[in-house]
């Protein structure tokens, strides 16, 4: 049995809010309390840690990532940073010469709508930069991409589906069909690279655990099953999905917690590819993509309930959310609303939800995978989502309040790398919420992705710093706390702890998030930064 004792900190427990120390054993939190007790933990403990002040948290789990792309992102070429058409190229340009090895020169992240111009570039503008080398750059959403024209010389299927174009931007089919081919010809010691680079990123956000949004859609079988090797010990622990129309006997084969995630209903606003009852402001000729029907969700669901595994789709427009919800209804209406609810079905950023399918999610007992970040980096009345779809619409978006108080159970995540490993900037953009009345608690936000992550997967003994519990957490210095606001939505808040509620970080817009210093996941640690005693 091995043994790690924490000491001289601040633990963010419901059983003792003045904790100071932490001990445990293997796998399991074997005791919580203060330091004058820690003394008589010490005797035969492998290590023992100073934390010198530090906050001792639940390690946050990430409840929806794309791993691989991920690692694309961070040993790529990345473009977050451009802010125009022209950086793109010159960036493209800058890391073609001297010509790259491999195959394909992968690059994620760029973004038009924060470009004064807007204009996107082309083909030919990529081929100039660098002639004759396969191009595939992905946007920030991940629901399209650029592509040069040796990468679809490689392709040429690709201009008899929808979404494609001649000028290299891939939407819909035509940009899955791609992705699939990019991602099936990585080399396996690449894949191995880029996975472990990911994970590795995960672990030093603070991250124990993530769910993997895995399918035919997304990326090759193979690389699930590569993926789940790297999974616990010395990185963080892999859950997965297979998001595959039909695929609940293939999701039970791949050991998946579901047939789900991104298994699309629709695509993404900022692509045009969102499914919406009503045109996009932007684009009076587009109402997005829409892939299933609500027989589809219906035949889907009642086939995972009959393999006893989680369903789960990807909906973000309006319309795509009215098919899913009404198909989850027709389901429970066959199989019984208690057996549906039983099942921990899920739907992931459920960004554009009408009342009546909120009302349907929250009867359904259905789980909510929200990304905040998408709110923090796209909400608001000047940002991409008013461009897309106006104010009106965008006022209702991502109604984290309106879930909460339904009783939806949350689980938050990062998409990533739609959007950066953040999760205390996740927290923050919930309780910042652009618009007031969907803004949800500091300590509401922290749960929904830690504890929310845990038992949306149907694991209810991890989330929390408490005896018996698996031993998942997190330490973090450059922690400013102070003590809970009468209007718990409000953001600046951590706890009063005269309450019982643990200590939490302020979450105030200047001020700065914890930095990571140790993250432990099953009781093994699989980052430390070498700060503390």
């Amino acid at each position: 049995m091995s043994s790690l004792l924490l000491v001289n900190g601040r633990i963010h427990t419901p059983t003792d809010p003045g904790a100071t120390a932490l001990l445990i054993n293997d796998d399991r939190i074997a005791w919580v309390g203060h330091e004058g007790a820690a003394l008589a933990q010490r005797d035969g403990v492998d290590r023992v840690i100073d934390l010198a002040g530090a906050l001792v948290t639940p390690a946050f789990v990430d409840a929806h990532v794309h791993t691989v792309v991920t690692g694309m992102d961070l040993q790529g070429v990345n473009l977050t940073n451009c802010r125009s058409g022209s950086e793109v190229i010159a960036e493209i340009a800058r890391h073609c010469n001297p010509r790259p090895a491999g195959k394909i020169v992968l690059g994620h992240g760029w973004d038009e709508t924060n470009w004064a111009d807007q204009r996107v570039p082309t083909r030919s503008e990529l081929d100039e930069a660098a002639p004759g080398i396969a191009i595939y750059l992905t946007r920030v959403d991940v629901h399209s991409a650029l592509a040069s024209t040796a990468l679809l010389e490689m392709l040429p299927d690709l201009t008899r589906l929808d979404g494609y174009s001649e000028s290299g931007w891939l939407r819909a089919a035509a940009h899955y069909a791609a992705r699939d081919a990019v991602l099936e010809g990585i080399p396996t010691e690449q894949r191995q690279a880029l996975h472990e680079a990911a994970l590795q990123a995960y672990a030093a956000a603070g991250i124990a655990a993530v769910h993997e949004m895995a399918g035919p859609k997304i990326s090759p079988r193979n690389d699930l099953e590569q993926l789940l090797q790297l999974s616990g010990g010395d990185l963080p622990q892999v859950l997965h999905y297979w998001g595959e129309l039909g695929g609940a006997e293939t999701a039970v084969e791949l050991g998946a917690t579901g047939a789900g995630g991104d298994l699309f209903a629709d695509g993404a606003i900022g692509s045009h590819t969102a499914s919406l009852c009503s045109h996009y402001d932007d684009n009076s000729d587009s109402v997005g993509e829409a892939y299933l029907s609500v027989g589809d969700v219906r035949d889907h669901v009642v086939d995972c309930i009959r393999f006893d595994i989680q369903a789960g789709f990807h909906a973000i427009g309006d319309a795509a959310l009215e098919i899913v919800t009404r198909g989850m209804v027709e389901a429970a209406e066959i199989v019984g609303i208690d057996t549906f609810r039983r099942g921990h079905h899920r739907i992931e950023h459920v960004e554009m939800p009408s009342a009546e399918a909120i009302k349907r999610i929250c009867d359904l007992g259905v789980t909510v995978s929200a990304q905040p970040a998408f709110e923090g980096l796209w909400g608001g009345p000047d940002g991409m989502y008013t461009q897309r779809l106006g104010k009106e619409r965008v006022a209702t978006m991502n109604p984290f309040g309106t879930f909460q108080k339904g009783g939806a159970p949350l689980a938050f995540g990062s998409d990533s790398p739609v959007t950066a490993i953040d999760p205390w900037g996740s927290v923050a953009a919930a309780v910042q919420h652009h618009n007031p009345s969907e803004r949800i608690s500091a300590r509401s936000a922290f749960n929904a992705h830690s504890r929310g992550g845990w038992r949306a997967v149907g694991i209810n003994d991890a989330g929390v710093i408490q005896p018996g519990y698996s031993a998942h957490v997190s330490v973090w210095g450059n922690t400013e706390l102070v003590v809970q606001a009468p209007d718990a939505r409000i953001a600046q808040w951590s706890t009063d702890p005269s309450s019982g509620t643990p200590v939490l970080p302020l979450l105030g817009a200047d001020v700065p998030l914890p930095d990571c210093l140790m993250t432990v996941s099953n009781g093994r640690i699989i980052y430390d930064a070498d700060r503390l005693g």
